[in-house]
């Protein structure tokens, strides 16, 4: 199991620290996707009332002042946007001071546009959109999407019932989009939020997971451990009892001691090995979902009946070379395979290494040569630049039963 927690900036290698940053990238591009829905739509709307205007004849600095001052307000946008990332759900309006500014702009722009188009809608959809972006707290920003629309609902038509732009088709653009701006507006928001919230739980999840199966570890642990020490802690308070006056009584319970200390160390190493003792295919598996957390596009082949294959002389193997590929790594890909062959069992871990060469120490390859040694298995490294590969193969009477 691995922690969640963030590595320490100091003690974070390069390689932990590409792979952290790529973990981040596809929320951020959902990001920039939610951003840009909700900018084209503010950019489509001042394109909109400059040609509404222009069909309705206004003059070039009518149509000139809305749309200037409509690019101004749209840049604004991208600052209400950028505290709406960094919002704090238990503190809504805890950055309201830098939301000011946009706010401010909003208010200018409409009333400019308001003044110079004669559209009540003109001047207040700049002002409402940009309510619309702050963080309200839940359940508010509904009530307020739904009286923004019925509000610009009425204005569009009491600007129809004043006789003002015209009867055009870019009129009827104009109050359209102009009305449903806030409710698309916050279907863009909705879906990065719901992004938000799953990508939470999925963390939490997580989180939970590695804690459960830490506390399951450790109940085994103390229920093994607490037996074992207190069935010895008794038998040496017997021995202590009898060794004056029945020699022979206490040295019985001093074997018997000794025997529960053996019992207990072969009871811990039957439990690791228990925890140990995962199928090949879930091991490879297992790599395959740490390497993804880490940035890294992976590709996993594994034959039928792979099982079969030696996880004591593997397992381990697997184990050790995904470390490898993320101490050493740090590139983009990484390959895995675990094949049948016809005198053994063939396993391959290759990926794009930015680090070529293995540590100084050469500990994590020397270690996997001397396990697959023991088994009667061969180990080969290829180093093609940029790939790294290490190929691991076994003979098929280590095969599993």
């Amino acid at each position: 199991m691995t922690s969640s927690a963030v590595p320490d900036a100091g003690t974070e290698t390069a390689a932990q620290r590409r792979g952290r940053l790529r973990l981040t990238r596809g929320i951020t591009a959902t990001w920039w996707y939610t951003v840009s829905a909700v900018v084209f739509l503010e950019l489509m709307i001042v394109g909109v009332w400059a040609a509404a205007l222009t069909e309705a004849g206004r003059g070039l600095p009518t149509v000139a002042a809305v749309g200037l001052g409509g690019l101004v307000w749209w840049a604004a946008t991208f600052l209400l946007l950028h505290e709406y990332r960094r919002r704090n759900e238990d503190e809504p309006f805890a950055h309201g001071p830098r939301i000011l500014v946009p706010l401010l702009i909003a208010a200018c722009f409409g009333v400019l546009a308001g003044v110079v188009s004669g559209l009540w809608l003109m001047a207040v959809l700049p002002i409402v959109q940009a309510l619309v972006l702050i963080n309200w707290p839940p359940g508010i920003r509904l009530r307020v999407v739904i009286a923004a629309t019925a509000l610009l609902a009425v204005l569009w038509y009491v600007d129809s019932r004043l006789g003002v732009p015209g009867e055009g088709s870019s009129w009827w653009l104009l109050g359209f989009f102009s009305v449903s701006l806030p409710g698309l507006t916050v279907l863009s928001l909705w879906w990065w939020d719901v992004l938000m919230t799953v990508n939470s739980a999925r963390a939490s999840e997580a989180r939970l997971a590695a804690t459960q199966e830490r506390l399951r570890v450790a109940t085994d642990v103390h229920d093994l451990q607490g037996h074992h020490l207190q069935v010895i802690a008794l038998q040496l308070e017997l021995a202590e009892r009898l060794m004056a006056d029945d020699p022979d009584a206490a040295f019985t319970h001093l074997r018997a001691a000794r025997k529960s200390v053996d019992d207990a160390r072969q009871g811990t190493r039957d439990l690791a090995l228990r925890f140990r003792s995962v199928p090949l295919t879930d091991e490879i598996e297992n790599a395959a979902d740490l390497l993804r957390a880490a940035g890294t596009s992976v590709q996993v082949s594994v034959d039928a009946g792979a099982d079969r294959a030696p996880a004591s002389v593997l397992g381990p193997v697997i184990r050790e070379t995904t470390t490898n590929v993320l101490r050493h790594g740090g590139g983009r890909w990484a390959r895995l395979s675990l094949t049948r062959e016809p005198d053994g069992w063939r396993y391959e871990i290759e990926n794009d290494a930015v680090e070529s060469s293995p540590s100084p120490d050469g500990a994590g390859l020397e270690g996997i040569g001397r396990r697959v040694a023991d088994g009667g298995g061969t180990v080969e490294v290829r180093r093609d630049a940029p790939v790294f590969a290490v190929v691991v193969r076994v003979p098929l009477t280590l095969e599993s039963s």
